[in-house]
């Protein structure tokens, strides 16, 4: 049988966990994914934040046993349809936080600071990337973050005129996390992702999102969507909330593959995560890969910026590590660059985790977010009273 590539290439032996929606009984269940089959394992564990917190997850995963939903197969393709058809994958997270790291790649930085000075407008983009990669040359990858190197470049960008409050976060000591969505908000593989209907000018940014549980420690990664408004963060930073945290505006899954001795930190350190963008009005293609060996900030330390002494997630947190992608392949016109039509599918895909793929349509035509805690508590609660 051919490899299904939504699933990791090694999926037989890779232990992955995630949520579904079920009818009956009605709301989310926890599954994990073994010998093709989904498996309800709810009634041993219901709570991902309570999962990724035991020592002993990875033997749950391996061994837990619970109702048989369906095959692997057709979870994905329920999850593909529109509307989507139970059993269906939801986020594979649930009370965590969602935090995410900004600028963490040399090209981004780049991209920001262009944002930033075109005041939103994606038509002085080009001559703007240009004037930047002429005054700042070199490789900005191969600056270490806080480092004698990166302070001297700071202080020749400001004497130039150059500095900006992403080169702050990009090459300084400090880098940029902040909360990209609220616990339960977002949405997983499938499922339509939204962008606010006042923006013009936007993208998607592919990132590995790592699992850390309520001691600050990863466990995990999946993939995720970090979905992007170019004009309105480039307006001004202080609009990041209305840039990023919008009605289906952060996509992650399809499931969150634990570590152990066949995936390791490793692993998402040396990841190609590879981004396909399929225009459904206009037969638009882009096509790109992103090397996670050229991050600025290992993950080890965007966890430790995030989680410590100075800040506590009892519920533990997904954290996205940032991304390199900002498209530039100009699409409605010569010097226009890249923004989303609506239909547009983004497929980000990387070997060991799988293919996290959505559609994209205005934030205020999807469904409203109605899921919160309170609806979240009281299925957990139907779910204890059916089995006790």
């Amino acid at each position: 049988m051919p490899h299904d590539n939504r699933l990791p290439e090694d999926h037989h032996r890779a232990l992955l966990v995630g949520r579904v929606w079920c009818d009956a009984p009605e709301g989310p269940a926890l599954v994990v994914v073994r010998d093709g089959q989904v498996i309800d394992i709810s009634d041993t564990i219901g709570v991902m934040a309570d999962l990724l917190d035991r020592d002993d997850a990875p033997q749950i995963v391996a061994s837990a046993t619970g109702p048989v939903l369906c095959d692997v197969a057709t979870l994905l393709d329920n999850s593909t349809h529109s509307p989507q058809v139970a059993p269906h994958l939801l986020a594979p997270c649930d009370i965590q936080a969602i935090k995410a790291c900004g600028v963490t790649f040399a090209v981004s930085l780049l991209e920001r600071v262009i944002e930033e000075q075109a005041g939103g407008d994606p038509k002085r983009a080009a001559e703007l990337r240009d004037e930047l990669q002429r005054l700042i040359g070199g490789d900005l990858s191969k600056i270490t973050p806080g480092s004698d190197d990166a302070m001297a470049l700071r202080d020749e960008l400001k004497a130039r005129g150059a500095w900006s409050q992403y080169m702050e976060v990009g090459i300084g000591a400090d880098a940029e996390v902040f909360t990209k969505a609220q616990p339960l908000s977002s949405v997983g593989f499938g499922a339509w992702v939204g962008l606010h209907p006042a923006s013009r000018w936007n993208n998607p940014e592919p990132e590995v999102v790592l699992a850390v549980n309520a001691t600050g420690k990863p466990v995990g990664a999946t993939l995720g969507n970090d979905v992007n408004l170019r004009d309105i963060e480039g307006r001004s930073a202080l609009l990041l909330g209305k840039a990023k945290d919008n009605n289906a505006s952060c996509a992650i899954g399809p499931f969150i593959r634990l570590f152990d001795e066949h995936f390791t930190m490793d692993d998402v350190r040396t990841a190609m995560v590879d981004l396909r963008i399929d225009g459904e009005d206009d037969g638009f293609r882009l096509e790109d890969s992103s090397d996670m060996r050229e991050i600025s900030r290992s993950p080890e330390e965007l966890v430790r910026q995030t989680v410590g002494p100075h800040h506590q997630y009892p519920d533990g947190f997904m954290l996205f590590l940032g991304t390199m992608f900002s498209p530039i392949q100009d699409r409605d016109g010569p010097g226009q660059g890249f923004t989303h039509h609506t239909g547009d599918t983004v497929t980000i895909a990387t070997p060991r985790l799988g293919a996290l793929v959505n559609r994209v349509e205005r934030s205020d035509r999807l469904p409203p977010w109605t899921y919160g805690i309170r609806r979240w508590l009281a299925d957990r609660q139907r779910r204890a009273a059916r089995r006790a």
